[in-house]
């Protein structure tokens, strides 16, 4: 399985769980999936360490199915309705055949 490079972020340092937070998207083919990560780390760990733990989680959770994780479908712009061209000849022409509009 190959897994395409892996993009973090919104990491965060939460002081009162002393670990670091972040959001970690990995595209994996055509699938996208966002995971929520967490390792319990001190505020001194630089950040490369925190990135490559929280990329290591999130790695493992997206190998093993498990965890929390969004999936991003591929977005397609959803067909307009059928309209036809406006001819303003043509339209006039119906409105001409209309009953009650001929001349006396």
């Amino acid at each position: 399985m190959f897994i395409q490079p892996i993009q973090l972020c919104d990491v965060v340092y939460n002081a009162a769980t002393q670990s670091f937070e972040g959001t970690v998207i990995i595209r994996d083919g055509g699938v996208t999936r966002k995971y929520a990560c967490g390792i319990d780390a001190p505020i001194t760990t630089s950040f490369e360490d925190a990135a490559e733990g929280l990329a290591t989680q999130a790695q493992r959770l997206h190998l093993n199915g498990g965890g929390i994780f969004s999936d991003f479908a591929p977005q397609h712009p959803a067909p307009r309705a059928g309209r036809a061209k406006f001819e303003p000849f043509e339209w006039l022409q119906q409105i001409a055949r209309l009953p009650g509009r001929n001349a006396a």
